[in-house]
């Protein structure tokens, strides 16, 4: 059932993307905002103004641009803040990507510089995670291993592609938990409140990887109740180069600056220095000040759609792309067959074609952009069996009609391997 109240048309006249043709006139299917989303003029226009009009380095110049800079640039801070229900802006730091987000936690934990006892880690100490993660989710959590002695453990995952929730791999040795929100190949969310209960239990702190949850349904970090939560801009209508950590206070206090350098720092002498409270200890240097600025054009543009409203056309649109995918023959989905606790985002394989060849014929033949691979997500890929597969994600400006053009294309790459 279409959601009356989302006018997806309207929506996709802010992405000037889509008003772009391809060669030959086709009309661009972009079906892989998992992978990255494209920008509405909203977003474009913010930067492009802050970098003509106001650009200065910010927290240091005290002339009028670098006023306004700092302003724009703090500012996003508190929207985003506001947008994930962080209790303070405080919490909120900036960072390039999702991946240095997960990897300024990890840093954190067997640091000699850090004696708070959460952070400790040695041999017989555990880190848990999942088979199902990006390996921006993985191999922060393999070094830390590898540097401290720590043990590395796992849940699996079903043939229905859920996490295989047995508990009892968070033994009382486990000292951090770090699992996605929300699958990048398979589109599973994950049951955060019974993994947090069980961590809570043996005082494990838990980290979420929520690149594919934040952009895509309204997420609360207080209201998950969760240690850290990591997300990205590039996946929510906002630029690359910018990503967010949130922590709690008490947390992110405890922690030793992942980074050294100017705007971190409280004072410096030659032989120490001390640091800037939180959030600048961990924005060493110039920070990604337009793409800040963007994110927080993201966030505007989003919040004033409403993330319930884009939680439900994806809801549709995932609702009608599972009943249309079953009418092909061949076709094996790799995840959740049903809604239940699951967003937008469909892998599967194609009997008898490589993944390769089903995107380069959908892309050269039909204009339908989607992502083939392993997602960077080779584990998962090697617990089914499967080198690679084809992922198709949506997001708010995505259509029926696109659904059925990618339909379409896999019938046509059925006989052209027949």
């Amino acid at each position: 059932m279409t959601n009356l109240s989302f006018d997806v048309e309207k929506i996709r006249e802010d992405f000037p993307i889509f008003s772009r043709e391809l060669p030959d006139g086709r009309p661009l299917v972009y079906l892989d905002s998992g992978n990255s989303s494209q920008k509405p003029n909203q977003v474009i226009e913010t930067m492009r103004e802050h970098l003509a009009l106001h650009y200065s380095n910010v927290g240091r110049a005290m002339h009028v641009l670098g006023s306004e800079s700092t302003e724009a640039y703090e500012g996003a801070r508190d929207k985003i803040a506001a947008f994930v229900g962080a209790p303070s802006r405080d919490e909120v730091i900036f960072t390039k990507n999702a991946s240095e987000a997960l990897n300024l936690v990890a840093y954190a934990f067997g640091n000699p510089s850090n004696t708070d006892p959460r952070f400790t880690l040695g041999p017989g100490d555990e880190i848990v995670i999942s088979e199902m993660e990006h390996h921006s989710n993985i191999v922060p959590w393999q070094l830390l291993a590898q540097r401290t002695g720590a043990t590395l453990k796992w849940f699996g995952v079903t043939d229905e592609g859920r996490l295989d929730l047995d508990l009892s791999v968070i033994t009382e040795r486990a000292k951090i938990v770090s699992i996605a929100h929300q699958s990048n190949v398979l589109g599973t969310v994950n049951p955060v409140a019974e993994v947090l209960g069980r961590a809570r239990e043996v005082g494990a702190l838990v980290m979420l990887d929520a690149s594919q949850s934040v952009p895509h349904h309204p997420v609360n970090v207080a209201g998950l109740g969760v240690d850290f939560v990591a997300f990205t801009g590039h996946k929510m209508v906002g630029p690359s180069g910018i990503g967010v950590l949130w922590g709690r206070s008490e947390l992110l206090e405890a922690m030793p600056p992942f980074l050294g350098g100017g705007e971190m720092i409280e004072a410096v002498w030659m032989d120490r220095s001390t640091y800037a409270p939180v959030p600048h200890k961990f924005e060493a240097g110039t920070p990604p000040i337009v793409e800040a600025i963007g994110l927080g054009a993201a966030v505007d543009y989003l919040s004033a759609i409403g993330m319930e409203a884009i939680e439900a056309h994806e809801r549709t649109l995932t609702a009608y792309a599972l009943d249309a995918l079953r009418e092909v023959s061949g076709l094996r989905l790799i995840g959740p067959s049903t809604l239940e606790q699951r967003g937008g985002t469909v892998a599967f394989t194609l009997e008898g074609v490589h993944p390769h060849d089903v995107g380069q014929i959908l892309d050269d033949q039909f204009g339908v952009a989607v992502r083939v691979g392993h997602h960077c997500a080779r584990p998962l890929h090697l617990r089914f069996g499967i080198p690679a597969t084809t992922r198709a994600s949506f997001y708010l400006y995505n259509t029926t009609g696109e659904i059925d053009a990618l339909v379409r294309g896999l019938h046509h790459v059925q006989k052209v391997f027949a």
